[in-house]
């Protein structure tokens, strides 16, 4: 009986320290969801706050046009003016307006007309003609860099007799990735577009100035396009022009290699002209050329979103990209629908552009698929790569900046080595581990990452995780390194997602703000601030850290254990480095719990966070 007694006593504690458990889960859920609240209530304000500061944008741009356009059709009033005066003035010296007027005035005196005609006789130098003269106010220095020319405007599109106006995605001005190349290129908006961050690029050369235009900057090859527009098309359709002939004869005298690539219409109509050329490159499978196909820019196709957001519609590719639309507005569109419904038979680019600007492609708004098919164009080929393959045929070096990677793994509790190695060994692209941690670390190390060069070191005792951390950043040799917590688990695609935000952020620090996390004890999975996703922010989880390694080296590490990373990052606001927090996937927190987590994340269920995070 006693027995009995003092087991259901224990079942009562226990269902009473349960209750207690879910009470105070339950306190801490409805402090998250009013957090939440307040700071949806915040991002609102903002978004209207920047709606309103880009609406003031356009008006003061509108009024400086307003302006330039005034200060232009007044400068040309008085150049008018000038060459009316002139006019007048040039009459007066003329010969036969003296000789006129000597006629005129000694007509009655013989005496004054003979002086009056010998006068009217010798020569007078006329004025010189006005000359149009700069604006004032107008004349701007070019701005060469990478897309500086290149700007959407805001653009409005109707569906359904509704008017949208969209906020214009913001081309990226620089820098290149090769900027000891200069090219000169003859190509569509789109494929100049896909090109102009690989290189030093001019364009913009006609038939007629090239050779005036192009010696300003000597180029190391000339890339033509089978162009649909512009001066050049006739020229390189049909019997070559000779404009195209003299290009490529001054190309020839100066050693530049020349390309052409024919990306679009019957090869035949451009075959002649095609001949001219060193080198052949085409983007059809039906022609017996090298291959060179378009692939992803990273610069333009990536997943920054529009600042106004997308527009919660499924749309067509025909609502998606109407006719005429340019370049930099089909880049807006790209982003604005929460799914784009492509009809069988789109091209394979324009499927791989879409789906790498984080549209999901299909009937329904999946961020899951949209990433999985991000991950994929980007997989099949960026344009860095694509050219890379042109430069290595035609002989010219392809070198440019690499993402390898060091990895920094300290290890605190030798309880978790084998679950820290494994989540490093799940990775690509990974150079050099630097292993901080018990002795039996550094053979482990070699056995799971056999082609991964380990470097070992056993820590001091009492050592902090953030004094582990500045040992072993002297110790890195790769130009990013990553920080990975031994607690936590990674995907096989975690590292390569956040290599790629390197491709089109400004950021030196990259991570994730936006992340899934599980707590042990209420076995209770947890997703951080989804809404931090593709953006510059303060702050991000430090055992996602990804950093240039010299702007690492330069803001070293707090020595603690717990905050090291709060620590860095109001070190980066400090000194202006840019943050950027990636995707929300390939990560899983794992704490037994934590409960400035479960006050800051919202609840997604009571379960395993894996089958959230990796996909």
């Amino acid at each position: 009986m006693s027995t009995e007694l003092e087991s259901t006593r224990r079942a009562l504690r226990d269902a009473i320290a349960q209750a207690e458990r879910a009470a105070e889960l339950a306190r801490l859920l409805d402090a998250a969801q009013a957090e939440l609240a307040a700071a949806q209530e915040s991002a609102e304000e903002a978004r209207t706050l920047a709606e309103q500061l880009s609406d003031i944008e356009e008006r003061l741009s509108a009024e400086q046009a307003t302006s330039e356009k005034l200060r232009r059709e007044l400068a040309e009033q008085r150049f008018q003016a000038e060459v009316a005066q002139w006019k007048l003035s040039s009459m007066k010296v003329a010969r036969w307006s003296r000789l006129g007027d000597a006629i005129k005035s000694g007509k009655s005196n013989p005496v004054r007309l003979a002086k009056g005609l010998r006068g009217a006789a010798k020569p007078v130098k006329r004025p010189s003609a006005p000359k149009r003269k700069p604006v004032a106010g107008a004349a701007k220095p070019k701005d060469e860099r990478p897309g500086a020319a290149f700007q959407a405007t805001t653009t409005t599109r109707t569906l359904g007799g509704a008017s949208f106006k969209l906020k214009p995605y913001r081309v990226p001005t620089g820098p290149n990735t090769r900027p000891h190349l200069t090219a000169a290129v003859i190509a569509d908006p789109h494929a100049e577009a896909l090109l102009r961050y690989e290189w030093r690029q001019t364009t913009g050369f006609t038939p007629r100035d090239f050779a005036r235009v192009l010696p300003l900057e000597v180029p190391h090859l000339l890339v033509v396009e089978s162009v649909t527009q512009g001066p050049w098309a006739e020229e390189i359709t049909g019997e070559p022009g000779e404009g195209l002939k003299a290009l490529l004869a001054w190309c020839a005298e100066r050693g530049i290699r020349t390309v052409f690539w024919h990306t679009k219409g019957d090869v035949s109509a451009y075959a002649a002209a095609a001949d001219l050329f060193e080198h052949r490159f085409t983007a059809d499978l039906t022609v017996a050329w090298p291959r060179l196909q378009y692939g992803v820019q990273p610069r333009v196709h990536n997943p920054l979103p529009l600042a106004g957001g997308r527009i919660d519609r499924v749309l067509t590719l025909d609502q998606l990209l109407p006719e005429h639309l340019s370049y930099p507005d089909v880049l807006t569109s790209y982003r604005w629908p929460a799914a784009a419904d492509c009809p069988p038979g789109t091209p394979q680019w324009r499927l791989a552009e879409i789906a790498a600007c984080g549209t999901p492609i299909g009937t329904e708004a999946d961020g899951r698929r949209a990433h999985v098919a991000l991950r994929r164009a980007y997989s099949m080929g960026t344009m860095s790569e694509r050219v890379d393959e042109l430069l290595d045929a035609i002989g010219l070096p392809s070198a440019r900046p690499t993402l390898n990677t060091s990895v920094l793994l300290p290890v605190l509790d030798p309880y978790l080595l084998e679950h820290a190695l494994a989540q490093v060994a799940k990775q690509s692209g990974v150079d050099q581990l630097i292993v901080i941690g018990p002795p039996e670390a550094e053979l482990r190390a070699r056995d799971v990452l056999p082609d991964v060069e380990v470097i070992h070191r056993r820590p001091q005792p009492a050592m902090t995780e953030g004094a582990m951390l500045n040992a072993g950043i002297d110790l890195c040799e790769a130009d990013l390194v990553a920080i990975m917590d031994p607690r936590d688990v990674y995907g096989p695609h975690y590292l390569s997602d956040l290599r790629r935000a390197f491709l089109f952020s400004t950021a030196d620090i990259v991570g994730k703000a936006a992340f899934y996390a599980h707590l042990r004890k209420p076995q209770a999975t947890l997703l951080k601030q989804p809404e931090a996703e593709y953006t510059y922010l303060p702050e991000i989880a430090g055992g996602t850290l990804l950093a240039r390694r010299n702007a690492l080296r330069e803001l070293g590490f707090a020595d603690l254990t717990e905050g090291w990373d709060e620590v860095l990052m109001r070190q980066c606001r400090t000194d202006g480095i840019k943050v950027f927090s990636a995707d929300r996937f390939g990560y899983v927190r794992v704490r037994d719990e934590d409960r400035w987590l479960l006050g800051a994340a919202h609840l997604v269920e009571y379960g395993s966070a894996e089958p959230h995070a990796l996909i």
